[in-house]
């Protein structure tokens, strides 16, 4: 088995940080996971991709991800400026930071909707003026997808981060996987 993940994102919303948790969730459960960030010289706001790799034998690929089996959307207006769906594989998952999901999205895939910026500003989880839609987003994807438990990612929150930062990341989490719904 290999699952492969590519995260859409803006600098700043925790693209980077998201493949991390989710790969760290993974390893928990006695799976082999690789975290790939793909970035430049990006700025707070500029589209960010980042990649995750899961399997239960080792992966030895560490290159960018072009067939992914789901794509998570942190910010719903890169619909407008990326083809984020390219090379999703048919019976894919998109999982989108939306209450509702985006129009024109493939129709040979499986649409999940979580209302991360609402769940990350009423858990308060804001750097800066900002919401960390990236930790609600972690927990949706691991619901739906069904490769990690929710307490692997419990588990791999609390080995991250520590103290109230850790309660309010582990909040969002849960929340985002409990709120996920297919659309």
């Amino acid at each position: 088995m290999l699952y492969e993940v590519r995260w859409h994102g803006r600098g700043g919303q925790g693209v980077v940080t998201a493949a991390l948790l989710f790969a760290e969730a993974a390893l928990e459960e006695g799976l082999y996971a690789l975290a790939i960030p793909f970035f430049g010289a990006e700025r707070r706001g500029a589209p960010v991709v980042a990649f995750n790799r899961v399997s239960d034998k080792v992966i030895r690929m560490r290159s960018a991800v072009t067939s992914p089996d789901a794509v998570a959307v942190l910010d719903p207006s890169l619909f407008s400026l990326l083809d984020v769906s390219s090379g999703l594989k048919a019976d894919g998952l998109m999982l989108v930071n939306s209450p509702e999901p985006p129009p024109s999205l493939p129709k040979n895939v499986k649409i999940a909707c979580v209302n991360a910026t609402e769940i990350a500003l009423g858990e308060n989880l804001v750097l800066a003026g900002y919401p960390l839609i990236n930790m609600p987003m972690v927990g949706a994807l691991a619901k739906v997808t069904g490769l990690v438990r929710l307490e692997s990612l419990e588990k791999a929150v609390f080995k991250l981060w520590r103290g109230e930062i850790a309660e309010k990341n582990w909040k969002g989490v849960k929340r985002g996987y409990d709120e996920v719904k297919l659309c």
